[in-house]
């Protein structure tokens, strides 16, 4: 189900909580709200449909990626770039790592380990710091 947008700071600068397979409803309506978005949006994270869970969301292409209680393992190649959210107004500065290692579980809830980079590995920072309450 496609959710409004939620722009509450106060909500979205709350931690997320972990997600376990009773929340498959919430990651269902994350995919069907960034769907909806696809146009002019690359990524979402739970609080930004008001649910206060630790599961992004993230347009690769064509292709759209759930991923539930992700974490960062590594990072290297630090830069700085401006970024803009669909849940604020304007674009900030902040910085990223090039080329990231994230473990995560899938929507089948099976372990996943993976490497990204450039904007992908963007995307997914992120939206993990919207998991943890930071806003960019």
């Amino acid at each position: 189900m496609i959710r409004d947008i939620n722009h509450d700071v106060k909500i979205l600068s709350k931690k997320s909580t972990p997600t376990s397979k009773n929340d498959i409803a919430i990651v269902q309506d994350l995919v069907d709200t960034l769907t909806y978005h696809r146009d002019h949006c690359v990524g979402m994270a739970a609080n930004m449909i008001g649910k206060n869970k630790c599961i992004i969301a993230c347009q690769f292409g064509p292709l759209i990626v759930a991923m539930i209680n992700p974490v960062i393992t590594k990072k290297s190649q630090k830069y700085s770039t401006s970024e803009g959210c669909l849940s604020l107004t304007g674009e900030r500065e902040t910085t990223r790592f090039n080329k990231i290692e994230v473990s995560y579980l899938n929507q089948s809830f099976q372990k996943v380990h993976a490497t990204f980079e450039g904007f992908n590995a963007q995307i997914i920072q992120h939206e993990i710091d919207h998991c943890n309450g930071i806003l960019i």
